[in-house]
């Protein structure tokens, strides 16, 4: 799931229109997102997978069933490059060529627009893999699935997928940063894995073969096949000797989203808080003790007491608000999947004092308590974000850089969200936490402010009139 380079940019006109849906009925259940996950990993319960899989041990499903087999293909096919090229994908960007050579990836990427008939090419000729990126582009299925699945995991999800011809493989052993799930779409796959050298990794690495030692796992995967395995598992796989092809796609989540990585961004401001009340942490350094080569014991001691009474405030309730990844999350993750293709608009009447009110998209909402944004010569100001990805482009997901550009642009504003006073903290929370909510009984002060906060959700989308 690592974020690409810059690559060029695609104009309206080279994007593929939305895919017309498959004759046969879908696997998956999309009557929420706990029941899309469950048809995920069926027949293994939720629990059972959490309990005994989930950054523990790789999960291999075998599931031999026929209407799989053949329902999995419409996610991905070899055949659907042919009308992906000849809407403008581009190597780097869209596509990567590759094999494994000599314990190296190796990549064949040509200069700007990528062909069907060079790609069939290279995967014939050269016995290359052909890596496509992010295929829930171009795949209304896929976008509603890992929609689904990053409202469950609250976690960006993204996706590649990987078409390796018979008897090659396309990267060398190597292991990921992300929690990776795995379906085979078309032909067979010959995996191999091997217990991590670096357990729950936070980086993608390669890995010499001759130190990764025997697989502890050993299979062939089918269409309609699942396999599950923690970031950090060592693992290489390759197409058979009498498989024409396989296509597979890798469905992935989780990068950075550690124990570690919620302190490295809630810390910060929990430690400005705390100095505001916290009198000895404000009292200065001894004398040169950033030209001291060795701490003394004094120094260690003082250090350790406070971090022990930082730790007694958190238990003593004050929150540690996570602010850039919660932005982050809620400004790369996919818009809410719309049967019809709409766009998300205000619905429905304009609700006033005495109407009762439920939240829309739920899922796609996020609360962030932070400083005010605007300069000011006065103290800093706590306010409150409603942060949402209702309109985030579906085109971008995932992408990189272009994403990047995307929110340099006038789309940052739109992912900021509404800001309202901290005072209006309650009445969100309340929302959040509520089938549905009369607008009279808001948890706010003012009669005024309810009726402008029920307003300004439903201008925004983000409410209905019950």
């Amino acid at each position: 799931m690592p974020k690409k380079g810059k690559t060029p940019k695609r104009s309206e006109a080279d994007v593929p229109p939305k895919r017309s849906k498959p004759d046969s009925p879908s696997p998956f259940c999309f009557d929420s997102p706990a029941s899309l996950f469950q048809s995920l990993i069926s027949p293994l319960g939720v629990q059972e997978f959490f309990r005994d899989h989930w950054e523990r041990r790789p999960l291999l499903l075998q599931r031999s069933d026929p209407a799989l087999a053949a329902r999995y293909p419409s996610l991905f096919r070899l055949s659907d490059l042919k009308e992906l090229c000849s809407r403008g994908i581009a190597y780097g960007r869209d596509v990567n060529v590759c094999r494994a050579a000599g314990g190296k990836k190796q990549v064949l990427n040509k200069e700007g627009r990528a062909s069907y008939s060079q790609l069939r090419k290279d995967l014939e000729k050269k016995k290359a893999t052909i890596q496509f990126h992010q295929p829930q582009r171009f795949n209304d299925e896929l976008w509603r699935i890992q929609e689904q699945l990053e409202c469950y995991f609250g976690s960006l999800v993204g996706s590649n997928v990987y078409i390796t011809p018979e008897a090659s493989q396309g990267l060398p052993p190597h292991y990921d940063d992300v929690e990776v799930f795995i379906l085979q779409l078309e032909g067979e796959k010959h995996w191999r894995l091997y217990k991590p050298t670096v357990p729950l990794a936070r980086e993608y690495s390669l890995e010499a073969e001759e130190q990764i030692g025997s697989p502890t796992h050993e299979f062939t995967l089918k269409p309609g096949d699942l396999l599950y395995f923690p970031r950090g598992t060592i693992h290489q796989a390759d197409t058979p000797a009498g498989v024409e092809y396989s296509t597979h796609i890798t469905i992935s989540t989780y990068q950075n989203m550690s124990w570690g990585d919620f302190l490295l961004d809630a810390f910060p401001g929990f430690l400005f808080d705390a100095m505001r009340t916290e009198i000895p942490m404000r009292a200065g350094l001894p004398r040169k003790l950033l030209m001291d080569v060795n701490s003394s014991d004094s120094t260690v001691k003082q250090l350790a007491g406070f971090v022990r009474r930082l730790a007694d405030k958190i238990e003593e309730g004050q929150e540690l608000r996570s602010a850039d990844m919660k932005r982050d999350f809620i400004s790369s993750r996919l818009p809410p999947f719309l049967e019809d293709g709409s766009e998300v608009m205000p619905a429905g009447k304009m609700p006033k004092l005495e109407d009762t009110v439920r939240l829309r998209f739920k899922d796609h909402i996020l609360l962030s308590v932070e400083p005010s944004r605007e300069r000011t010569d006065e103290s800093t100001e706590l306010v409150v974000f409603v942060l949402h990805s209702l309109r985030n482009s579906r085109e971008t997901h995932m992408m990189g850089e272009q994403q990047d550009e995307l929110m340099d642009s006038e789309a940052a504003c739109q992912a900021q969200g509404l800001r309202f006073p901290l005072t209006h903290l309650k009445a969100l929370r309340q929302l959040l936490n509520s089938e549905s909510v009369p607008v009279s009984e808001l948890l706010l002060e003012q009669e005024a402010d309810r009726r402008s906060l029920a307003l300004a959700l439903w201008a925004e989308g983000l409410v209905l009139v019950s």
